[in-house]
């Protein structure tokens, strides 16, 4: 196995356990704030996770919540570039990877400042966070490279 599909490898698959953990994050801070948000008698979050939280205030619950987003599209949006770089051997699409989760996280904040007047754009605004979040950019640079003729 070349050096390269073995970075390509390890790329995907600190992703794909990016991902993972990312979802462990966000589902027991989801529970912890509708904990507190809605005065439940009990939390589903998972006990660790309470631990760690304990004492934290709905305010900061949410605040966490958005710097988490925020660190996880870094992540992504970096590993993006890392892998663009093993696939094609230079940086030429540095930018345009840049550039297009910009142009996403935009696209959602104006899909959510729209959310009030017409509900279902919330929807799709929480979908193209998620899609920043997670590998999902990473598997279409993949496939883009699939798509590169063979060299001879």
């Amino acid at each position: 196995m070349s050096q390269r599909r073995l970075w390509m490898l390890a790329i995907l698959l600190v992703a794909v356990c990016l991902g993972a953990v990312r979802e462990f994050l966000f589902l027991n801070l989801n529970y912890s704030i509708d904990h507190l948000a809605n005065h439940r008698e009990f939390s589903y979050a998972h006990s660790a996770f309470q631990r760690a939280v304990e004492g934290l205030s709905l305010a900061d619950l949410l605040l966490l919540k958005w710097a988490l987003a925020i660190l996880f599209v870094g992540l992504m949006a970096g590993l993006s570039v890392l892998l663009a770089r093993v696939l094609f051997n230079d940086h030429r699409y540095r930018a345009r990877i840049l550039i297009g989760f910009v142009a996403i996280g935009l696209l959602a904040l104006l899909l959510h400042l729209a959310g009030p007047a017409f509900p279902a754009l919330e929807g799709v605004s929480v979908k193209l966070l998620h899609l920043l979040q997670y590998p999902v950019i990473l598997f279409f640079i993949w496939a883009g490279a699939l798509l590169q003729p063979a060299k001879a």
